[in-house]
């Protein structure tokens, strides 16, 4: 990987890290926001939702833009747009008498800028880098978030010490750099043109016709690996101070553990498979998904809450073991001209799965742990069974393998060998 490379590579990775901080900050500071706004766990809990849900909406819409106008140009408003809204939202902590709404307000307009961010930057790191570079960069970019969600709860704690409405600031202060920096900095490999809109809906159906049963499995898994570990993690903050008495800093550092595991994990996956040929993405999702779905299953049936840690951690080892793969399954199975609305449709369903995940998790409140839980737990239960029956990496990867022989070469395809694409017909335009 060249110099230059490298330094575009890095400004990327801040992309993730600074965009998973929109939740997980937040996460061990909701038991601060519910006492000080006086609202309940499930109201506090549609702070994140009011996050992700319009990130998922905005997501589909940034990825067709993406793919007219190029990603940076993308990006870096969305990023501005982030930060400005945690501006909004610390103010209205500090300006309103009921600030409940005024927060709220701030978190919907830091999820429209969110919706054009992290996906996008594994989108250009499809365009940038090919093959084995490829998973390298994507398992960093994974890696990086990880490292974000690590240092988010221990970032979070630490400014509510301060004053519980700091980490709305602090969002302002990272993002707002960072997309200046993007947009200076970063280059576009591809020319992006306007494309019809009739030829590009066509090849973007064409791609789902041909690989909808593998290409959604794989959707499902990311959605529900970060739909359990973001539930989880919600609940775990409230458990360590109701239960335990662990607040602060100390209870930052406790929730960091397990997804420091997982960003440990994205980044060493990314490695191996660089090392491997992209060999074996499936076996990993499906180990993955079963971690997950034992890792909830322990959390109902312990109680200590170093036990309960445990089960955390091998929550987040699964989510780790999951999330790099599938990243390379979806970036991989289309070209660029399509990548960015196939990549934002799956960012779609990733943030949907941490937007529910908290509200969902919050109802053991009035429902208790062991059912709340244990009905999340089907959920992964199902993405295991559709990972390990529908995902064919082969189908998924082959044309992209294709695409990518023929950008190389500057020819046609070669007629033979032939697995993917047959003599008789011609390539589809996806």
């Amino acid at each position: 990987m060249k110099r230059d490379t490298k330094l575009q590579l890095a400004f990327l990775c801040l992309v993730p890290f600074i965009m998973v901080l929109g939740n997980s900050m937040l996460i061990p500071v909701l038991p601060e926001i519910k006492k000080a706004v006086g609202v309940n766990q499930f109201r506090v809990g549609l702070l994140i939702t009011a996050f992700s849900v319009p990130a998922g909406l905005v997501i589909p819409f940034a990825g067709i833009l993406s793919d007219q106008v190029g990603r940076k140009k993308v990006m870096a408003p969305a990023l501005i747009l982030y930060g400005a809204g945690g501006i909004a939202a610390g103010l209205a902590s500090t300006a309103l008498k009921d600030p409940f709404w005024g927060i709220l307000a701030g978190r919907i307009i830091q999820g429209i800028g969110a919706g054009g961010t992290y996906q996008l930057a594994m989108a250009m790191a499809g365009d940038i880098f090919k093959s084995q570079e490829r998973v390298f960069a994507l398992g960093l970019l994974e890696a990086s978030n990880g490292l974000g969600k690590v240092a988010s709860p221990i970032l979070g704690a630490s400014l509510a010490m301060i004053a519980w409405y700091f980490p709305f600031f602090a969002y302002g202060v990272l993002a707002i750099p960072a997309g200046i920096a993007l947009y200076i900095f970063v280059r576009e490999k591809a020319e992006f043109k306007k494309q019809p809109v009739e030829s590009y809906v066509s090849a973007v159906k064409d791609i789902f016709r041909r690989k909808a049963p593998g290409l959604l499995s794989s959707f499902y898994a990311g959605m529900v690996a970060l739909f359990s570990l973001f539930g989880i993690l919600s609940l775990y903050s409230d458990i360590l101070e109701k239960r335990f008495h662990i607040f602060g800093f100390k209870k930052g550092l406790v929730m960091a553990g397990p997804v420091f595991i997982m960003a440990a994990l994205s980044f060493s996956l990314g490695l191996l498979l660089e090392k491997r040929r992209d060999k074996g993405l499936k076996a990993f999702v499906v180990s993955g998904l079963s971690l997950i779905a034992a890792g909830q299953g322990l959390f109902i049936l312990l109680n200590g809450m170093w036990s309960l840690f445990l089960a955390i951690c091998l929550l987040g080892a699964g989510v780790g073991l999951v999330m790099t793969p599938v990243n390379t399954l979806v970036t991989g199975s289309c070209s660029i001209k399509r990548r960015g609305i196939i990549t934002c449709l799956y960012g779609s369903l990733r943030f949907f799965g941490v937007a529910i995940g908290p509200p969902l998790y919050g109802l053991s409140e009035n429902y208790g742990v062991p059912l709340t839980v244990s009905l999340a737990c089907l959920a992964s239960a199902l993405a295991l069974i559709l990972a390990a029956v529908f995902i064919n990496q082969q189908k998924i990867l082959s044309n992209e393998q294709a695409r990518q022989a023929e950008q190389d070469t500057g020819n046609k395809l070669p007629a033979k060998p032939a697995p993917l694409i047959s003599k008789s017909r011609k390539p589809r335009p996806d």
